[in-house]
């Protein structure tokens, strides 16, 4: 007997997800503004800056990612005479709330070096880098993250990166947090990319901030551009002629003045400049249903098309007492209202043979 619709048993359908990646690498040209200056974009506000891969005005450009700095009120650098004083505790705050959530009292949790909530080193001054969604898709890979970061001393922030630190996640893949409100987050530990007294400890143990996977963030404690004898991880006698400048109008800035007496936008400049390259993988998260579509030898055996027929008679049977064949080059997936729903086209037809049974295999990805 001639059938159109057939359900499915439970086994027929089977549910897989698949985790794709894509090596994303971002030059430090672009990053920088060198490349055009007008793939940077400031806003009235103030309170973060953009990058593109392009002018930012044209209608091929992408948005990369955006770059802000915050502390704490508590910070030592929380004053009212501070430039954007508010805005930049407004950051740093509403940074702390998103990723990190609140502590059973209500209060906002700060971001912690090693994650550790209760207690240990807290990050009171950072830069914050917020990757689109373009880039991260469903999530940073984890252990995949470098940024290569000018730490020079005594120079402008523009010839900045003949001394390099190499920050990574290092190991993430087996050692990550998951006691934030914005999901999983890993270390990020610095090497010294170029030798030279450029880390007090140059072992892999050097926490210089964290990354937020599924959010896309990385936050960069400002200690990073600070000799351990001010509260950083840069050498000593390495810096003894003076910290790295991080102002981009002054050679004589250093982290803390230029984050008290700069702007937003400023300190997003000179952070920019100072990154070398950037380069992670992302990961797409790709949910797949399959569909057995299972065809016994009796199903299927008749065709609606009206070639199929001549004269009443069936045109592929040769004598009355024939088997009916038919030729399968589509699968319609239909819900329990009989609404189509999915097409699959065959890439050639398949003979229906009525001696033997079939199974056709369907996947939607989503």
């Amino acid at each position: 007997m001639a059938s159109t619709f057939k359900k499915f048993n439970t086994n027929d359908i089977v549910t897989t997800k698949t985790l794709l990646h894509e090596s994303i690498p971002l030059t430090g040209t672009i990053v920088s503004g060198t490349y055009t200056e007008g793939n940077i974009k400031n806003f009235a506000h103030g309170m973060f800056q953009s990058v593109y891969d392009y002018p930012y005005l044209s209608s091929s450009a992408n948005h990369i990612f955006d770059v802000a700095v915050g502390y704490a009120a508590s910070s030592a650098l929380s004053s009212s005479t501070a430039t954007q004083n508010s805005k930049k505790i407004n950051i740093y705050n509403q940074m702390a709330q998103v990723l990190m959530g609140h502590d059973v009292s209500g209060s906002v949790q700060k971001f912690d070096e090693d994650g550790n909530l209760t207690g240990g080193t807290k990050i009171d001054v950072a830069y914050f880098v917020n990757f689109s969604r373009l880039l991260v898709k469903d999530e940073i890979k984890k252990g995949t993250f470098e940024l290569k970061l000018g730490v020079a001393k005594g120079t402008t922030f523009r010839n900045a990166n003949n001394t390099r630190l190499k920050i990574a996640d290092t190991n993430a893949a087996n050692d990550y947090r998951v006691n934030a409100s914005a999901g999983e987050y890993g270390i990020l530990y610095a090497t010294e990319d170029t030798s030279g007294n450029v880390l007090t400890t140059d072992d892999g143990t050097q926490k210089v901030g964290l990354i937020f996977y599924q959010a896309g963030v990385v936050v960069l404690t400002a200690s990073v551009f600070k000799k351990t004898s001010l509260g950083g991880v840069l050498h000593n006698s390495g810096y003894s002629g003076g910290d790295p400048i991080v102002h981009p109008f002054s050679n004589t800035y250093t982290v803390d003045k230029a984050i008290v007496s700069g702007s937003i936008s400023g300190s997003a400049d000179a952070l920019r400049a100072r990154i070398v390259n950037i380069s992670f993988n992302n990961t797409t998260e790709l949910n797949s249903s399959i569909y057995f579509c299972r065809i016994n030898h009796n199903d299927f055996n008749y065709s609606a098309n009206p070639t199929y027929l001549s004269n009443s008679k069936i045109r592929v049977k040769r004598q009355a007492s024939d088997n009916p064949v038919s030729y399968i080059t589509t699968v319609g997936l239909y819900s329990a209202e009989r609404e189509l729903l999915a097409v699959g086209k065959l890439s050639e037809p398949i003979k229906n043979d009525p001696t033997q049974d079939m199974t056709l295999r369907v996947r939607l990805d989503y």
